[in-house]
């Protein structure tokens, strides 16, 4: 009597740290691994509708693995094997996935909610702080040989008793939310609808217009969709304290870079320290030629630990997908299905 086929799994990307390497090739026993040979989105469109894929139930997808697929919208979903179910999304955030298009064609996606929470609430505290502080240019100058500058930077300022306002408060920015607190810091937040008690943890929820203009940091920890595109734009900065300065470590395009750099021009906002941007990994010629800008080129996840944490969620999903049909962390938008 013959053993039962196997499903196939697409891996989509690399899996890079040992650990989860281990975790993934033990799959092995459940499902045959299997990878594309496209190097682009022709290619793959071309592959998927071939056959090659028919065997395929899961996907396990990484963040750069759009420069091989583009993103997963109704052209490309529309191209994948009928009995493809899962779609394992390697990140937090999952705007290179049209979630309605996957939902139209009965397929599920994960995503890795929480893995992610301390490293990018690190990286947006290091921001808000070199922000404050307007540490960007000094650290430059100096392996210029240059000391401080000539002239020095204006002085900078403590965080003692600053308010910060958190677009967005999901685990990132509570993990934030409690950070900041050792520094002294009051918070308030906006999200959709309020949080329980326990969840907010002592910060004071806002109407949008009230948490722009009364904060002196604003810190975007929103996922990007079609409803966040923008929200912070020239209407928004027009709100705010000419002394606020922005954090952002969620998606670029949630604030309007080129009104930005022009609020930043003309002094409507102080400063900014970025993470990520609107059309990464081009950037802006107006932030980099700024000396108040804080820049980093997507740094949020990338320790050892986050991403291999990252990597063994997604590998738990793909698991939990093929034995039980199911998966273990569902994005928001497909939760009741």
């Amino acid at each position: 009597m013959s053993s039962p086929v196997k499903p196939d799994v697409l891996l989509l990307g690399k899996i890079d740290h040992k650990t989860a390497q281990e975790a993934f090739e033990s799959l092995s026993s459940i499902a045959t691994i299997v990878t594309p040979k496209a190097t682009n989105r022709a290619e793959f469109i071309k592959e998927c509708k071939s056959g090659a894929f028919d065997g395929v139930v899961a996907v396990y997808r990484t963040f750069s693995s759009v420069d091989i697929t583009g993103r997963f919208d109704e052209e490309l979903v529309s191209s994948l094997p009928k009995g493809l179910k899962f779609v394992c999304h390697n990140g937090a955030g999952y705007d290179q996935i049209d979630v309605p298009a996957c939902t139209d064609h009965g397929i599920r996606v994960s995503n890795v909610p929480t893995a992610v929470d301390d490293a990018t609430a690190d990286t947006a505290v290091f921001l808000t702080l070199g922000a404050l502080r307007a540490f960007s240019q000094p650290m430059i100058n100096l392996r210029r040989e240059q000391w401080r500058g000539n002239p020095p930077p204006a002085l900078g300022h403590d965080p003692q008793g600053k308010m910060v306002g958190i677009l967005g408060m999901g685990g990132i920015g509570r993990n934030m939310a409690k950070k900041l607190r050792a520094f002294g810091m009051n918070v308030q937040y906006h999200n959709p609808k309020p949080l329980s008690e326990e969840l907010s943890d002592g910060a004071k929820y806002v109407a949008f217009e009230e948490l722009l203009k009364t904060s002196d940091i604003i810190s975007l920890n929103l996922p990007l969709n079609p409803k966040t595109r923008h929200i912070i734009s020239t209407p928004q900065f027009s709100l705010m304290k000419p002394t606020a300065i922005i954090i952002n470590t969620a998606r670029g395009a949630v604030m309007d870079e080129a009104a930005l750099v022009k609020a930043l021009d003309e002094s409507k906002i102080h400063s900014v320290g970025l993470d990520v941007f609107e059309e990464e990994p081009k950037i802006h010629p107006g932030l980099i030629d700024n000396e108040k800008v804080t820049l980093l080129p997507h740094m949020g996840t990338w320790t050892v630990e986050t991403q291999t944490k990252m990597e063994e969620w997604n590998i738990a999903n793909v698991r939990r997908a093929i034995e039980e049909g199911k998966l273990k962390s569902p994005v928001r938008e497909q939760a009741d299905l």
